[in-house]
């Protein structure tokens, strides 16, 4: 960033919150990440500071408000398509470690026990896979299955023409669920989304299936979890995001004294990562260089184009509110 607006570039390392974006005073652009937080508090303390661009380094933006940022004048571009391979392979990754057990089975070799019980696992190959969400992310995940042999089956309010052109089958959610011995999740975080994996639904669920969820982590209801584990209604989870990662991610809380890091203490995180059929990483599915590359340059262009008053092809708008329904006669 330095290297092309040289003299021009401010590095925060705390989040942003309402008492951070007083930091971006005297700057017009402000650069945010996925777990920043960017709703109408902070959006006004950006405005104030004389924000006129966030620009994300991610393609979601649930996190900011978009309502706020229109109200203040301020516009939101993001990164819409990174590298949907990284991710989709990241996920694929969570499948077969969960799946072979490997990380049980590194654990026991370093302790010198080399014992097989509790290390079965299953063939992928004919094995249903459910790919929720078949945007960039969803399809590449769904040929990489496809590709090793799995029966897979998509779910999407839109199909992708691309995922029908490898044969896959578009089905009802519930229809999905009912059939898959894999569930992935590759959908944005929106109203209708979120807790869209919810205590009805995962009843609704083939009992011991495996869940992934690499999209984000509001997409599942993370109370709804812990019965569904327990009864072996879900098998194994794989999770790159929880629903309250933003005070817990991107961040080493062992360097901080115990009554520092208790503040940011999550007992529902920590009860789901003592169950042995869980593994969980920490929102790393993007992180590959040919994806940071990518990150990095489609955020500079963006701020270059808004500098040189140019289109914005990756901005995000607020869309509008729905009309209130007619009154009803009395």
């Amino acid at each position: 960033m330095e290297k092309f607006f040289p003299g021009k570039t401010y590095f925060v390392e705390p989040p942003l919150d309402k008492d951070t974006a007083q930091l971006a005073k005297g700057y017009d652009v402000a650069v945010l990440f996925v777990n920043d937080r960017a709703d109408a508090p902070v959006v006004e303390a950006l405005a104030n500071a004389g924000i006129k661009l966030i620009a994300l380094r991610c393609a979601g933006f649930d996190r900011v408000d978009l309502q706020a940022c229109a109200a203040h004048g301020i516009r939101v571009v993001r990164v819409p398509t990174y590298s949907p391979e990284s991710v989709a392979e990241h996920a694929v990754a969570l499948i077969f470690a969960l799946n072979r057990h490997l990380t049980d089975a590194y654990i026991r070799v370093r302790m010198g026990n080399y014992s097989l019980s509790g290390l079965v696992g299953m063939e992928m190959r004919h094995k249903v896979v459910g790919v929720v969400g078949t945007g960039a992310i969803g399809a590449q995940a769904a040929r990489i299955l496809k590709g090793i042999g799995c029966k897979v089956y998509a779910y999407d309010i839109k199909p992708n023409p691309a995922v029908e052109a490898m044969g896959i089958k578009y089905l009802a959610l519930d229809e999905l669920l009912a059939i898959s011995d894999i569930v992935t999740l590759h959908c944005p975080l929106l109203p209708s989304t979120r807790h869209l994996i919810n205590r009805e639904s995962i009843q609704k669920m083939k009992k011991g299936a495996m869940l992934i969820n690499v999209s984000r982590g509001g997409l599942i209801e993370s109370a709804a979890l812990f019965d569904a584990l327990e009864s072996g209604q879900i098998g194994a989870l794989g999770l790159d995001v929880y629903e309250n990662e933003g005070g817990l991610f991107f961040v080493d809380h062992t360097k901080f004294d115990p009554s520092v890091r208790m503040q940011n203490w999550d007992r529902q995180f920590r009860t789901l990562l003592s169950y042995p059929q869980v593994l969980v990483t920490p929102h790393s599915a993007f992180l590959t260089e040919e994806a940071l590359n990518n990150i990095c340059t489609t955020t500079i262009q963006n701020i270059a184009d808004y500098t040189l008053g140019k289109p914005l092809p990756n901005e995000v708008k607020a869309q509008p509110s729905p009309a209130p329904a007619p009154a009803g006669k009395a």
